[in-house]
């Protein structure tokens, strides 16, 4: 039950009220320092209330709560340290991480306690000294591995067409070789090298990310920009596109450029996911994010239409036309493409001067340019403005995020060895098993005398009210005239007084 309401205590509008209450509930716990404490007991979504905290967006909460778990260290003037109970916060032995919690959430205010002490620190502890190094790495290496995949498409098996055209329109002169023959030369045999490393990374890229899907779950892993979920999409659409680029190249099967042409263009994509790393550059990655999946897939929808209705149209009118004298729409497919294209204004109007064309066509293509190029694409760069608006007062926030994200992902995916345990054991100082991170924090003097002084001035206007007061209450039998001077009085005395004070502020200042 002490748990429950701990947990109910977290949510609470009222945060002072909240605190005093926790305080209250946690001096009744017998157990404060054992595995039973309130405090370390889960809900039914395995948060504690510490957690629960956090993912809520309750500051006031959390920096409570750390303020209790903190340990003073030494202080010399105003200088001084402390060590910061970070048990739950570090993402190191956690299996729900308390940093991907905050980052996986879709309330804002819980974003703004990467911005707070100590996770901040902590936060930036990690990226400098591991997060960062490791990562820069990371796209190094995938940048050189897609140069050897890009390579090998480019020079992948061709011979010669041996066949004669059956059409006029027929533009093919190589044709893809068999399994037997794709492999004699010299140059084949460096080819089959990268290929090898194509499969290999292909391979280790599906190793990596199956199981975070089976721990997080496809909804969550997939749905949350911040955490990557489309280019968790897109690297993994390119790997089975390898491996069926795979199958069909030891199957002597045709037709092997589709996939292979799709997995180049995810396997450069990709590359954009690498530049979260950069707060120059990452914001943006978000910003694209949002524009595709927000403002453009909407859009699309309504552009599929139109170019469905204008392009059948398009083919009608020219179904009895020669088709060697305006090829744009000489069948349907044909024509859904030049109607895209004629959409996004990347062609003009296809048109012949040499012989007549029908007159509905004019009728017709007049009107998909007032609706289409007017009107839906302006609508398009509308949207996306807003949408760019609203992400830049965001793109530090996004960024932190971000970078939270990223360095919890590495710190998953490397070996211990590779990335140890941040901060201080508490056994150093006698304090258990819990792990602390130091942090020295320098006082200002002069803020803490201006403090002083503000305190007192709010004191003073405070007594001279009360004094005004007890002196309208002594003459409440006397004249309306004599309160309302009694009463202006007063106030030019408070008035006066914190004129003089504020005055010796700014002097010290």
């Amino acid at each position: 039950i002490g748990n429950t309401v701990l947990h109910i205590l977290v949510l609470q509008p009222n945060k002072t009220f909240a605190c005093h209450m926790y305080s209250l509930i946690l001096s009744y716990d017998r157990n404060k320092e054992g595995p039973g404490s309130l405090e370390l007991i889960p809900n039914n979504e395995g948060l504690s209330p510490f957690k629960l905290a956090g993912v809520e967006g309750n500051t006031v909460m959390f920096q409570y709560l750390m303020q209790k778990r903190k340990q003073n260290l030494w202080s010399f003037g105003p200088l001084s340290t402390v060590l910061y109970d970070i048990t739950e916060i570090d993402s190191w032995a956690e299996d729900q991480s308390f940093l991907e919690l905050i980052v996986s959430t879709k309330k804002r205010e819980a974003r703004q306690i990467l911005d707070l002490t100590p996770v901040k620190e902590l936060v930036s502890l990690k990226w400098n000294m591991y997060g960062r190094p490791y990562f820069c790495f990371l796209a190094l290496f995938y940048i050189l591995y897609m140069v050897c995949f890009t390579m090998c498409c480019v020079y992948r098996p061709l011979k010669p067409r041996t066949g004669n055209r059956t059409s006029s329109r027929d533009n093919t002169v190589y044709v893809q070789k068999m399994l037997q023959e794709s492999y004699v030369a010299y140059e084949d045999e460096l080819r089959l090298v990268g290929e090898l490393i194509t499969v290999i990374g292909a391979v280790v890229i599906l190793v990596l990310e199956i199981p975070d899907i089976l721990r997080v779950g496809a909804a969550k892993y997939f749905g949350q920009t911040i955490l990557g979920g489309p280019f968790h999409i897109i690297v993994i659409t390119y790997a089975c596109m390898i491996l069926v680029t795979m199958v069909m190249r030891l199957t002597s099967t045709t037709g092997e450029v589709v996939p292979m042409s799709f997995a180049l263009v995810l396997g450069w994509c990709n590359v954009m996911y690498f530049a979260r790393g950069f707060q120059m550059l990452g914001p943006f990655t978000i910003m694209i994010q949002k524009m595709i999946f927000g403002d453009l897939m909407r859009f699309c929808w309504l552009m599929a239409v139109v170019i469905l209705g204008f392009a059948s149209a398009f083919y009608i009118i020219f179904q009895t036309e020669n088709p060697e004298n305006l090829g744009q729409f000489y069948n349907y497919p044909m024509s859904l493409f030049t109607t895209f294209e004629l959409f996004l204004t990347i062609i003009d109007g296809p048109a012949n001067y040499d012989v007549d064309l029908p007159f509905m066509y004019s009728v017709v293509y007049f009107a998909f340019a007032i609706i289409a190029t007017l009107l839906m694409l302006n609508l398009l760069i509308a949207m996306m403005g807003d949408t760019h608006w609203r992400v830049a007062h965001e793109q530090d926030e996004l960024w932190r995020a971000q970078v939270v994200a990223t360095t919890v992902m590495l710190e998953r995916k490397l070996p211990r060895c590779l990335w140890p345990r941040s901060g201080i054991c508490g056994r150093e100082f006698g304090l258990g098993d819990r792990w602390y991170l130091r942090i020295e924090d320098r006082v200002d003097p002069s803020k803490h005398k201006m403090m002083r002084y503000t305190e007192a001035f709010k004191v003073q206007d405070r007594d001279n009210y009360d004094k005004g007061s007890e002196k309208l209450e002594t003459n409440g039998d006397t004249l309306c005239k004599k309160e309302m001077s009694a009463l202006s009085l007063s106030r030019s005395t408070s008035r006066t007084s914190s004129h003089r004070g504020w005055e010796i502020l700014r002097r010290n200042t």
